[in-house]
């Protein structure tokens, strides 16, 4: 059960339950095992809270966590597929109408309203809405999104995605690649775990811990088993999707800051934006010497 106690988790708990809901209308086999069910709603001090059922399968945080786990290209590359083979069962069940690949949505008008004291706002603006651009050159299919599909709202047995849970994010139709960069980019951003500032990352070589999102910038930019696998898991979902796989950077790009635009915690998003502007900006400057 989810019992609200602001409006804001409010109205979080009712698009959920309108996302379950609409979800268990669909004839997706299977795949509905791995979904919560909606159940009930009830009154909770004023406040609507949802009842759904549970989904088998242990927290991918779990493993995640585990020492020794991100430093294993075996283990990590597992953890890939499982999402990937997950999101094309959901792409195959959810999917609609083809539309421009839109990572928009708001975005740019939210951080302009968000960071508009920052002096530097309109180039990172300027340089986002060429990636937008960019990528509206592709076409996909709208389908249902959860939102927030990074590797702690997926659950885990025997190599398979067993449950996906958290869906107040979620939305009946939407652009299916947001889930897909959010898995990617979620599993980079805490890859460096505990290890000390310029320190070398167990198992990755070309990552040292430094400025806030290294790895990240490691996975768009780097060398190494980890960059690879991270650019192939976004190709792959795009090609999937009938997008070129080339436009794999500028989805990454555009969900980092899609993040900064709507993430509710603050700090979180600046530092989303900082990231998009190292990142973007330093790819302009190297596309301006070829």
């Amino acid at each position: 059960m989810k019992a609200p106690t602001t409006d804001p988790a409010a109205a979080a708990v009712e698009t959920e339950w309108r996302v379950l809901s609409h979800l268990q209308t669909l004839p997706a086999g299977k795949l509905l095992e791995t979904i919560p069910r909606p159940v009930e709603i009830l009154d909770f001090e004023g406040r609507q809270a949802v009842v759904t059922t549970a989904v088998p399968g242990t927290s991918m945080t779990t493993s995640y966590f585990r020492p020794r786990h991100t430093r294993s290209s075996t283990r990590v590359a597992a953890d890939f597929a499982a999402a990937g083979e997950w999101l094309t069962s959901f792409r195959h069940a959810t999917a609609g109408d083809p539309s421009e690949l839109e990572l928009d949505g708001g975005v740019i008008d939210r951080l302009r309203h968000r960071f508009g004291g920052d002096d530097r706002l309109e180039a990172d603006l300027e340089r986002l809405a060429e990636i937008h651009a960019q990528l509206r050159r592709e076409t996909v299919p709208r389908t249902a999104v959860h939102g927030d599909f990074w590797f702690g709202n997926l659950l885990v047995a025997g190599g398979r995605v067993t449950g996906v849970v958290d869906w107040e994010a979620g939305l009946a139709s939407g652009e299916p690649t947001r889930d897909l960069a959010r898995f990617a980019l979620m599993y980079a951003l805490y890859l460096g775990g505990p290890a000390r500032p310029n320190r070398p990352v167990p198992g990755h070589p070309g990552i040292r811990v430094g400025a806030w999102g290294a790895v990240i910038e490691y996975a768009l930019d780097g060398s190494g088993w980890f960059p690879e696998l991270f650019r192939e898991f976004l190709g792959d979902g795009l090609a999937r999707l009938g997008a070129s796989p080339t436009a794999w950077r500028g989805l990454a790009l555009a969900a980092i800051a899609e993040t900064a635009a709507f993430t509710d915690n603050v700090e979180f998003a600046t530092c989303h934006l900082d990231l998009f502007r190292r990142i973007a900006h330093a790819q302009r400057a190297r596309e301006e010497k070829q």
